[in-house]
């Protein structure tokens, strides 16, 4: 891959490259996506979607502040613009030409990153990963599984593996009636936007990162290869199907959200009582051990106040380890034979490893967070059920007033039954994605009867 191509200012519907050294400085391309996405309704959404521990929440703490998907991307995006600019200094110390030729400047690798990392999250359904896995259940178990015969393989493994990732893409990308291109961002933000460059067949068809999931539905095959043609990607071997290695940024969009979550969900994990302070303490000191200024730790008298000083320090520490990967390892990067996450490399996977088991047994599976799943799954399914039944019905010219009730209160993307069965399945499954926590409950409690 080469490093000019990757960091492509083209944007959907362009017909000609955007040139870098002829970019106003006061509001670069790269800028313009971030400012993009925090202003659409999808980011906004964000607001009111689980990452982790559900709100409201009372485990014995005074303390009730907990992550959403909009704090958490946010943060991720702070994280990844450092980890971008950090490893634009390097790229261009080692590749002089981006800057003296083309005009390049490490702060736009920061931007691109932040952009790419501030929409990481934007396609994630209500009620956290647990989300994603109801819709794929619904589909694959529940009533949904009679679609199977009358859908493509590929078609079909777009719904029951219905991933997050793929969603946010087509959120990003997705033409409407008068806004061609989605929101029209940059091909080098929507190239490190894609972790898993592939269609959602073949499942995994190597242990390569790349390969672990997907990143496009069947609607948007067609976005998708003019963004990879574009930034020049290349193919993966391990793929037969349409499946490609990663764009080099990626890895630090991936990387910021690892260090984000690892640290951070840890940190709501300690201030909701859910991991006991003084052995939380312990695991991020073990982190942070060569770089703790012990004197001033000591001086700190408030629990939370130290809690904040270690976090800075990890988030620190990772974010310097992760660059230090990414640049050892930059040729293989660019080849695409790097095939794991840059912290899976970096000198702190041991403790990584400890912080994330001990969030999994006392955070993840505490019954906080095992109570919102459930709800989850039942509305999910049962939101899916009702509208599914109610617009295939009308494609197929059998609805009922019920029916029609139903579609008239879908927002009005969502009800055209002039598609194939394919999109109208899709398309009401982006609809429960993009649904906040409370707007789901909201809304199942009223199609149930329990609201009117």
């Amino acid at each position: 891959m080469d490093w000019e191509r990757l960091l492509s200012l083209k944007r959907f519907g362009d017909t000609h490259k955007r040139l870098r050294k002829e970019q106003q400085e006061t509001r670069l391309g790269f800028e313009v996506d971030y400012d993009r996405i925090i202003f659409s309704s999808a980011f906004r959404s964000l607001q009111d979607k689980t990452q982790v521990i559900p709100m409201p929440i009372n485990v014995g703490s005074s303390k009730d502040f907990v992550h959403t998907r909009l704090t958490h991307s946010l943060e991720v995006s702070v994280v990844g613009r450092s980890l971008g600019r950090i490893a634009g200094q390097q790229i261009l110390a080692k590749h002089p030409y981006l800057a003296e030729v083309h005009g390049y400047h490490f702060n736009d690798f920061g931007a691109i990153v932040a952009a790419a990392a501030l929409a990481h999250d934007i396609g994630n359904p209500p009620f956290g990963h647990s989300g994603e896995k109801a819709i794929g259940n619904y589909f694959e178990q529940g009533n949904g599984k009679k679609y199977r015969s009358v859908l493509s393989k590929e078609e079909y493994q777009d719904l029951i593996d219905f991933e997050g990732n793929a969603n946010g893409f087509k959120l990003l990308t997705e033409s409407k009636e008068g806004v061609p291109g989605g929101l029209r961002l940059s091909y080098a933000t929507l190239g490190a936007f894609m972790k898993y460059p592939k269609a959602s067949l073949p499942k995994k068809p190597s242990p390569h990162i790349a390969d672990k999931k997907f990143g496009f539905f069947q609607s948007e095959q067609d976005s998708f290869k003019e963004v990879v043609e574009e930034i020049g990607l290349v193919a993966n071997p391990n793929n037969p199907g349409i499946g490609f290695y990663r764009h080099p940024l990626t890895y630090l969009v991936e990387a910021a959200d690892d260090i984000c979550y690892t640290i951070i969900d840890f940190e709501d994990g300690i201030n909701l009582g859910l991991v006991p302070e003084e052995y939380a303490l312990e695991y991020l000191i073990n982190l942070v051990k060569d770089k703790i200024n012990v004197k001033k730790y000591n001086a700190i008298a408030n629990s939370s106040d130290r809690l904040s000083y270690l976090r800075a320090l990890s988030i620190n520490a990772l974010i310097t380890d992760a660059v230090d990967v990414f640049v050892q390892h930059e040729e293989e990067i660019l080849n695409g034979s790097f095939d794991c996450a840059l912290l899976d490399k970096g000198k702190y996977q041991a403790q990584i490893s400890d912080v994330i088991k001990l969030s999994v047994e006392k955070i993840y599976q505490s019954n906080e967070v095992i109570d919102k799943e459930l709800a989850g799954y039942k509305i999910i399914s049962d939101l899916l059920d009702i509208y599914t039944t109610a617009l295939v019905n009308q494609s197929e010219g059998i609805d009922t007033n019920y029916d029609r009730l139903l579609i008239k209160s879908l927002p009005e993307d969502y009800r055209n039954t002039e598609l194939s069965l394919y999109q109208i399945l899709l398309n009401t499954c982006c609809f429960v994605a993009s649904l906040s926590d409370s707007a789901a409950v909201r809304i199942h409690n009223k199609v149930m009867g329990r609201q009117v």
